[in-house]
């Protein structure tokens, strides 16, 4: 979740679009130009060790846009896909 994150912050398609479950993948990105990244806090994991093939994570991440702030509040799911763990989809928490 955290390289994830940290991806969207520095635009880094290639890296989103690899992690992204083959499924629900979209076929590319539109970063908003006018949406600044402020910070992740991780509220909530569960499942997702070793010993699982799905997990998922609550965050909730902050950014500035248009000079307001707000934020994403998301449980997102991951699951094992040819080894790897990469994103599946999310509820939003508002």
């Amino acid at each position: 979740m955290r390289s994830r994150y940290s991806a969207f912050v520095v635009r880094d398609e290639a890296y989103l679009l690899r992690t992204w479950h083959p499924d629900t993948r979209p076929a590319r990105i539109d970063f908003d130009a006018g949406q600044r990244w402020l910070g992740l806090e991780i509220l909530g994991t569960s499942e997702g060790s070793a010993f699982h093939t799905a997990g998922t994570v609550e965050f909730r991440a902050r950014f500035r846009h248009g000079g307001a702030e707000d934020s994403l509040h998301e449980n997102s799911r991951f699951v094992r896909h040819e080894g790897a763990w990469v994103y599946l989809d999310a509820l939003f928490a508002g």
